[in-house]
């Protein structure tokens, strides 16, 4: 009998094996089978990691820039030597394609290159006599122990979104990835530690909601991220701020592309297909609602479904499929109960992907992709976060009636516009409410430098991820205000400072 492997934790440097006896199962996606367990911590478990994280702060926290970015140099030169490898591990247990996988690492190394130039990023103020011989000085200095809470859809990139930029600041951290594919984030971790960066710098705690609660209440972590669905992120901000933390928490989404009638309507169909089943439709940017305006609405249908129906489903690590499994098999059915509720209430299935198999992998959690048109705004399938492969279209009579049918979604993460008119799309970017905006461009995900987050429920606490939001996030100002007198100064005045 084969023995099942364990993933472990990763403190001070090196594994360490569970010793709760609380085990969760791991998954391959493509064939429904259980290939591994992780091990989850408990609290005292939790509290070695983040011991091991405060103990490195004190010597972490005054390291030299220089010294910080020569191992973030090195850690994104060991990325790029094992980007297939690490997108290896997402696929074998997310079960997204392998060009996807490869994909994501690569977006996640856009925030490690951010973290080499901190020094940089980090360059304070100076404005000299402010008032006479008197300077003033505004720096950024690191907060301490600070953790990380990500979710399955994207188990490299999102840990990297958090992790490099931290350390670059000087903190120590603690990740809690997700549970359903831990081993990418156990992989980073190593490659941190082979790069140089000293033990207990960046720390691994495998679990669930014991591990999560522990590092909200923790009283040695100044700061939590997370990303994930808008209910968990909105608890993450409560129970964090009420143990008195700093607090950035990425919700949901319900992003919605609104097609103009002058647009290629070719190109918006292709791009409605690449952003709402690329990946299996589990990322929190992907397109899951087509707003059709005027007369465009038939033809528009007509080009998804055409392509959607030639779409290849199949594992992830072959490479003629376009698009994996879902996650659990428990999620894949939870999917697939939108498209049958949508039809019961008044939506047109244009496109039916429930009951699909892949032929020698009938196990596997495999969904077909779906269609609905004309998807009234009182469906579930409208309302809810579906996260999987299944694609509403809406109607509206003009542009005004589309803006205001999008800004009354309860989400602003991203969206988009297509069209051909510089002013339409103008006005739009200005118009919609949501944090992140494309022009033509259907998956708005920022570059390394420019912050990642939504409006509304989509956003909890308030600052982005990344770019400079994200360096301000893991950093506390400091305003230093410093007068030399001159020798021939002295005297009392007991009146308030003053400027002059």
């Amino acid at each position: 009998m084969r023995t099942m492997k364990t993933i472990t934790h990763w403190i001070d440097g090196k594994p360490v094996e569970g010793t709760s006896g609380r085990f969760g199962p791991v998954y391959n996606p493509a064939t429904g089978a259980q290939e591994k367990q992780v091990a989850f911590a408990s609290v005292d478990e939790v509290d070695t990691a983040v011991a091991s994280a405060r103990a490195a702060f004190e010597s972490w926290g005054e390291s030299s820039l220089a010294r910080r970015t020569a191992i973030l140099f090195k850690y994104r030169e060991l990325l790029d030597a094992h980007r297939d490898e690490i997108a290896g591990l997402i696929t074998a247990e997310h079960g997204k394609v392998h060009s996807d996988a490869l994909g994501e690492v690569a977006r996640g190394m856009e925030i490690v290159e951010l973290a080499c130039g901190i020094s940089v990023q980090l360059k304070g103020e100076l404005s000299t006599q402010v008032s006479s011989r008197v300077d003033v000085a505004s720096i950024r200095q690191p907060l301490g122990v600070v953790a990380g809470i990500t979710p399955f859809n994207f188990p490299a990139m999102v840990p990297m979104w958090m992790f490099p930029l931290a350390i670059a600041c000087g903190n120590t951290f603690v990740l809690k990835p997700s549970e359903k594919d831990p081993s990418a984030s156990l992989r980073l971790a190593e490659l941190a530690t082979e790069a140089g960066l000293p033990e207990g710098v960046l720390n691994i705690v495998q679990g669930d909601k014991t591990a999560v609660d522990r590092i909200l209440e923790h009283p040695d972590i100044e700061a939590v991220s997370f990303v994930g669905s808008t209910p968990i992120a909105k608890y993450i901000q409560l129970k964090a701020v009420e143990h008195g933390k700093r607090v950035q928490a990425l919700g949901g989404a319900k992003n919605h592309m609104l097609v103009l009638p002058d647009a290629d309507l070719d190109l918006a169909a292709d791009q409605a297909i690449n952003a709402a089943y690329g990946s299996a439709g589990e990322r929190c940017m992907a397109v899951s609602v087509v707003v059709a305006v005027g007369d465009i609405g038939d033809e528009l249908v007509g080009k998804i479904a055409e392509r959607a129906k030639k779409l290849r489903i199949g594992p992830g690590d072959d490479p003629a499929s376009e698009m994996g499994p879902l996650i659990t098999r428990e999620h894949r059915d939870k999917v697939a109960s939108y498209v049958a509720s949508a039809a019961e209430q008044g939506a047109e299935v244009v496109v039916d992907g429930t009951g699909f198999s892949v032929e020698g992998h009938e196990d596997g959690f495999f969904l077909g992709v779906s269609l609905l048109d004309r998807v009234p705004l009182t469906a579930d399938a409208y309302q809810d976060e579906i996260f999987g492969p299944v694609l509403a279209v809406v109607r509206a009579e003009t542009y005004d009636e589309a803006i205001r049918l999008i800004n009354s979604s309860r989400w602003g993460n991203g969206t988009a516009i297509f069209t051909r008119d510089g002013g339409a799309a103008r006005r739009f970017q200005l118009e919609v409410k949501a944090g992140m905006v494309g022009v033509n461009v259907p998956i708005p995900v920022p570059v390394g430098y420019h912050s990642f987050g939504g409006w509304k429920d989509s956003l909890f606490g308030d600052l982005h991820i990344y770019g400079n939001d994200g360096i301000a996030f893991y950093t506390q100002g400091k305003v230093i205000t410093t007068r030399w007198p001159d020798p021939s100064d002295g005297g009392i005045n007991l009146g308030f400072p003053s400027n002059s």
